[in-house]
């Protein structure tokens, strides 16, 4: 059996998530998330900073969203573009293999104030993506800012609708269906 296998990445998030649930963050090492894995310390480490980025991916889907932002047509709102780009982090990041880890991942957050903290961060990460992404295509910063805002607050809705039981809809159906009640419901204050 070859000692190096190429999904060590995936195999750590997994096991990690797993003694998360099992024994809780607080009581789950480094040692222990490699162990399951069937890997060593060192190579947790070649992968994460520490375990907490095991469960926030160093900044990958802002940095999707903001390339997505890139890519997309000069003519479009940016209403329009943000639906885009929710729809790209949708079809590379929350695709139909990753909804349990991502409900398994909530559950773990949302036993951790620690932990929630840093997803309170994650989330500023990404307006902060979209702002960058909006202003690069030339819309006014207060225009992006809200704009941005909007979209940060269908994201974090839809991943919560999406990964949650009994959602069947993509996520970028569920982000797409957020976006909406969020433009709808601001017109209602």
């Amino acid at each position: 059996m070859p000692r190096w296998k190429p999904d060590a990445r995936v195999r750590l998030i997994a096991a990690a998530v797993e003694l998360f649930a099992e024994n809780g963050y607080e009581n789950t090492t480094v040692i222990e998330i490699a162990e399951r894995a069937g890997l060593t310390k060192s190579t947790f480490f070649r992968h994460f900073p520490d375990k907490r980025e095991v469960l926030f991916g160093g900044g990958e889907v802002a940095a999707l969203l903001e390339r997505a932002i890139e890519d997309l047509p000069a003519e479009l709102t940016p209403r329009e573009v943000i639906a885009a780009a929710l729809d790209a982090v949708g079809s590379q990041t929350f695709t139909p293999e990753t909804r349990e880890f991502s409900a398994r991942r909530r559950a773990v957050i949302a036993d951790n104030p620690e932990l929630q903290e840093r997803e309170a961060l994650k989330g500023l990460s990404i307006t902060a993506a979209l702002t960058d992404g909006l202003v690069r295509r030339g819309v006014p910063e207060l225009a992006a800012r809200i704009a941005a805002e909007f979209g940060a607050l269908a994201m974090d809705i839809a991943y919560e609708r999406w990964s949650g039981r009994g959602c069947g809809d993509d996520f970028g159906v569920v982000a797409r269906r957020a976006l909406d009640e969020v433009y709808e419901a601001s017109t209602q204050s």
